[in-house]
């Protein structure tokens, strides 16, 4: 036996419902409720009366197996049978995107920056679908559109195909031809998460493309797949420069892409004038040794900005060897950070700050003793197998065996002398002879766990220029979690502005996972493993259908009540036949 409740809409629109005990029998074939006893209107029922009957029939008979489950009790309700699994998805890690995705207004900031254009499928949707399936199980637009179709949950959307996948993307690049959806997106995120902007932080990437060789560049067209220096060491294949400006939380505030054969020398004029058409106010650009060329340091002072720059120690100029040179007392900023600041002539108001890390010192120190031992057994074994070789040969022979033994030595000599890391310990004599060059050992020593500091900010002190300079890493971390966790690479596409818009996509998404993550306190991959045990089931019956989650977790709940996001309802859709 089980409540049976049913209602009735009355003239006035108001609705009524009703409650009745009934059991279930079956009539030809067919399972049909049959009611007991009408127990009458729900608000005039003595709610009270009906729970100490039931605690008294548990207590009285207990409470076994045979207990009804939250299912079992959802299609009784229903006057049907126990009902059948027709289907489950996980819903935990999108819906706790899509919240995000809402709370952040990137919808809004998405609909306007492509002024409201109107489509049979809801673009927004769809690109949120492509958003979250790169934070939550990175493939090919292909794969994603039926991933969204069949794999997971996206309310709103019901179904996709490849074409609205591509539709979308062609949309968002062209609505993104200046940052406008971008910067949209950023002022959103900004003032709802009380963002920090006052130091930006700056590096590139890059990533490569499998195929055989770059792309023509032509007049009329510009090729965006060349060749140039690979960051992932791969300079046979072509590639994009990739670059990404974050906040010292680690929030990505914009992304650019050039082709692969831009230096990044050549960026940071763009880079600089994008940011101040976004107004943001006093702003300090953090940016390592590979922009701190002059042109590039006073550029970012243009309209009072300032910077905070690595300088080059080993070929940095007369006024980094001045820096290095000064004497002075170093200042204690943490147990692995000494910092000492210094002044010089002819630098105007830059400021230069040496910065120490004995941890770091000690590693150079034993790698560089490892590289001089490796080279010394090296030149040993060469010159006594030369010897051995001479003592075989009579004197002034010039044979042919001794020719190629000579032979031999020499290539040994080259690959040592040309070998990537080894080869900045050693000098050559010019009868072609390899030594140890002494003077680069005792050069290097001196700059064991040191690096240089520059910056034009004169209220920042020594010890926030260096901890601000540290924060860079949260650049390198974006592109480290960029091509690992989001799959930027291998990149299905082939068209200059499907390119973009797939690493606009996988932006967006590490956009949306750093905010989980720095709400939650955990990495994202935690949290998509958590909240990704959080399903929605759909059962059906002869009765009808009825879509309910299974029951949250603590893992789900304290995830969620973190972020301020309510669960998913426990039942979201039932459909009496």
């Amino acid at each position: 036996m089980y409540l049976r409740f049913t209602q009735r809409t009355n003239a006035d629109g108001t609705t009524v419902r009703y409650a009745a005990l009934a059991h279930n029998r079956r009539v030809n074939g067919k399972v049909k409720p049959d009611v007991l006893m009408n127990l009458g209107r729900i608000d005039r029922l003595d709610v009270d009366g009906l729970r100490r009957l039931a605690a008294s029939i548990t207590k009285h008979f207990g409470q076994d197996a045979t207990a009804l489950s939250d299912d079992t009790e959802a299609a009784l309700t229903a006057g049907a049978a126990p009902m059948e699994v027709i289907d489950s998805r996980p819903i935990g890690t999108s819906w706790l995107l899509d919240a995000l995705w809402k709370r952040l207004d990137i919808a809004a900031a998405i609909t306007k920056a492509t002024d409201g254009r109107r489509f049979t499928t809801n673009m927004e949707r769809v690109l949120f679908a492509l958003v979250a399936n790169r934070a939550i199980e990175p493939m090919s637009k292909l794969s994603a559109a039926e991933w969204a179709s069949e794999d997971a949950i996206i309310c709103g959307l019901t179904t996709m195909d490849e074409d609205q996948a591509y539709r979308a993307m062609d949309l968002l690049a062209e609505a993104d031809t200046t940052g406008q959806v971008q910067q949209a997106v950023f002022f959103a995120v900004a003032n709802l998460l009380n963002l920090e902007v006052d130091l930006l932080f700056f590096d590139t990437t890059s990533t490569y493309f499998e195929r055989d060789e770059e792309e023509d560049n032509t007049p009329e067209q510009r090729a965006f797949r060349r060749y140039g220096k690979s960051k992932d060491h791969r300079d046979d294949l072509p590639q994009i420069v990739i670059g990404l400006a974050v906040t010292k939380e680690g929030i990505p505030v914009r992304v650019w892409c050039w082709p692969g054969n831009t230096s990044d020398q050549q960026v940071l004029a763009e880079v600089k004038d994008d940011m101040r058409d976004w107004k943001l106010g006093r702003v300090i650009t953090v940016v390592d040794r590979g922009f701190s060329s002059t042109d590039n340091l006073a550029y970012l002072r243009r309209a009072g900005g300032h910077f905070i720059a690595g300088m080059r120690m080993r070929d940095g100029g007369t006024l980094a060897d001045q820096a290095l040179s000064r004497q002075g007392r170093y200042q204690n900023v943490r147990d692995n950070l000494r910092v000492k600041e210094v002044r010089l002539d002819g630098a105007g108001d830059v400021r230069f700050i040496i910065c120490h890390n004995p941890d770091q010192a000690e590693r150079d120190r034993h790698q560089r003793e490892q590289a001089i031992a490796r080279i010394e057994a090296e030149l040993e074994r060469i010159a006594a197998q030369r010897e051995r070789d001479r003592a075989r040969t009579r004197k002034g022979s010039l044979s042919a065996a001794a020719a190629r033994a000579e032979a031999a030595h020499v290539r040994a000599e080259c690959a040592l002398r040309d070998h990537p890391t080894l080869k900045r310990w050693i000098r050559q004599h010019k009868n072609g002879r390899l030594v140890i060059d002494r003077a680069k050992v005792k050069a290097e020593a001196n700059l064991d766990g040191k690096y240089l500091l520059a910056t034009s900010d004169p209220d920042i002190t020594a010890e926030e220029t260096a901890l601000g300079y540290k924060s860079l890493l949260e650049a390198e971390r974006g592109f480290r979690d960029l091509k690992s966790e989001l799959l930027l690479r291998p990149v299905f596409h082939r068209l200059e502005h499907r390119i973009r818009a797939h690493v606009l996509i996988c932006w967006l998404a590490l956009l949306l996972t750093r905010v989980a993550e720095r709400s939650v306190g955990q990495s994202w991959r935690h949290i998509r493993r958590e909240t990704a045990r959080l399903k929605q089931v759909t059962l059906a019956g002869e009765a009808g259908t009825i879509t309910q989650t299974t029951p949250l977790r603590p893992g789900h709940k304290a995830i969620y009540q973190a972020l301020s996001i309510a669960p998913p309802p426990r039942v979201t859709a039932f459909d009496p036949a």
